[in-house]
């Protein structure tokens, strides 16, 4: 589909880095979902999501976080003052999100965990209520998130270690 990019708004979305009390990010690999607006191919990243008409962005990184993760043993230890944002590949414009944003523009909070692993559940979040996006998880060095992220994302990804890099010790 041939469609102008500068016509399409962002779409709003919140992005949680959780920490473990190691100062380890969660990742969660990304089941491979033809048409998803990553591309093909097995892809981590930390839990994100679209803003419901009306939400507050603090509620909706915790709920997101929830419906991806099963977790909700987490505070807020961090915020990015401001949007960060990325456009999809061309190849994505006007396909992915029914073809109605360009990308995304995401308010990104850091959260340090406070339960314990055993909380996470990736194949039945939000209490069995979601649909699994992911098919894996673990816990990994800030530093290695770049090289993990689905190309079109690492911008952002080093905006936001840039952003919380201080919280960890």
């Amino acid at each position: 589909m041939n469609v102008d990019p500068s016509r399409l708004p962002y779409r709003p979305c919140v992005g949680v880095m959780l920490l473990n009390a190691s100062g380890k990010v969660w990742l969660g690999r990304r089941t491979d979902v033809e048409a998803d607006a990553e591309g093909s191919g097995h892809w981590w990243q930390m839990p994100q999501g679209g803003i419901d008409e009306g939400e507050d962005v603090r509620q909706a990184a915790f709920r997101e976080l929830y419906e991806e993760t099963n977790v909700t043993s987490a505070e807020v230890i961090g915020e990015t003052p401001g949007w960060l944002t990325y456009d999809l590949p061309a190849d994505l414009i006007g396909v992915s999100w029914k073809g109605r944003f360009r990308g995304q523009k995401q308010r990104w909070f850091a959260l340090r965990f406070t339960g314990n692993d055993t909380e996470i559940n990736v194949r039945s979040p939000g209490g069995g209520k979601h649909k699994p996006e992911f098919d894996e998880w673990c816990w990994a060095e800030m530093d290695e998130l770049e090289k993990l992220i689905v190309p079109f994302k690492r911008d952002v990804y080093r905006q936001i270690v840039m952003a919380f890099r201080g919280l960890v010790s």
